[in-house]
């Protein structure tokens, strides 16, 4: 059999520990690498560096690798491109696509993290486009200190995503020009995601339907820097039974404290298989799973987990 070309990435932040919902997002993730017999990468994204928890890039990669997950090559911190997405910054720069922007905002301290579901960002105006002709040129004028933001071109950005269908978007209309590098000169996470995608070869992206608003952001990003557009599949995340998606920083049934209560991994995998359409089963391997495997099946609906019934189908020992 020849070799497949798919490539795709599992790509988590180490900014808390990881939960049942993001289980499921890197087991779906896996499973459509695996079975395309395509390969699988690990890129830690830790540019976030006031969010990042110390020790916890070593805690999800145990997690993983306990839910029977793996991956080809070295785990690559995002942190160590920083040349290369600093390189486009400037390409973009030089070519009057991108601009310095000296606005204080709340969207400058959040810009380095990937979107959260039910945040609503405001429209940036383009107060800044045109004030300045360098980053040092607004720092000195306004003392204070520069972000650089892209110039997001009038018109519709069109693509296709395995779960949404088509999405037609109109990022100026919608977002505005938006950051791709923050105060200090640190990527900002659209910038840094489209970058490394490019530059790890990766054809396919698998994540959580939270970003989906994103992607047209990053399409524009890709044709603008030349670099190929991956396919997208964004998949239903995992809610409570209030709707609200499990959270970090909630420590929403951690995969920690399921390991703690003596929950056997292949049990979660079960429940993933079973609550994602894919197989009446109740524990399995995540390779044994691989056969069962059809992302067509997977429900387009939010799936929920109501803790004390999860826990109860995990048979987790009570604490």
């Amino acid at each position: 059999m020849e070799p497949s070309s798919i490539v795709g990435r599992l790509a988590p932040s180490p900014t808390g520990k990881l939960h049942l919902g993001h289980a499921r997002t890197f087991l779906l993730a896996w499973w459509h690498a695996r079975a395309q017999g395509g390969t699988l990468l690990m890129r830690m994204e830790d540019l976030d560096a006031p969010r990042v928890v110390p020790g916890t890039a070593d805690a999800i990669l145990r997690d993983l690798e306990w839910l029977g997950l793996d991956w080809d090559g070295p785990v690559v911190l995002q942190s160590t491109g920083l040349e290369r997405m600093n390189d486009a910054v400037r390409w973009l720069v030089e070519r009057g696509l991108a601009y310095p922007c000296v606005c204080t905002r709340g969207d400058l301290r959040t810009a380095q993290s990937a979107p959260q579901a039910g945040t609503v960002e405001p429209r940036y105006p383009g107060t800044c486009r045109g004030r300045f002709p360098s980053v040092e040129a607004a720092e000195r004028t306004s003392g204070k200190p520069a972000g650089l933001r892209f110039v997001a071109p009038g018109g519709t950005t069109r693509f296709v995503d395995g779960f949404a269908g088509p999405v037609v978007a109109n990022v100026a209309d919608e977002v505005g020009d938006f950051l791709i590098a923050r105060k200090g000169g640190a990527p900002a996470y659209q910038l840094a995601v489209v970058v490394d995608d490019a530059a790890q070869g990766v054809t396919e992206v698998v994540r959580g339907d939270d970003l989906l608003e994103s992607t047209a952001r990053q399409s524009l990003l890709q044709e603008a820097l030349g670099l190929p557009h991956p396919s997208w599949w964004h998949v239903p995340l995992v809610v409570d039974e209030t709707a609200r998606r499990l959270a970090k920083r909630d420590d929403d049934l951690s995969l920690a404290e399921l390991r703690d209560r003596g929950v056997d991994p292949r049990a979660i995998v079960g429940w993933v298989v079973r609550e994602s359409g894919l197989a009446p089963v109740e524990r399995i391997s995540a390779r044994e799973a691989l056969p069962e495997f059809d992302l067509g099946r997977v429900s387009r609906a939010p799936l929920m987990a109501r803790r004390d019934r999860v826990l109860d189908e995990l048979g987790a020992t009570a604490r």
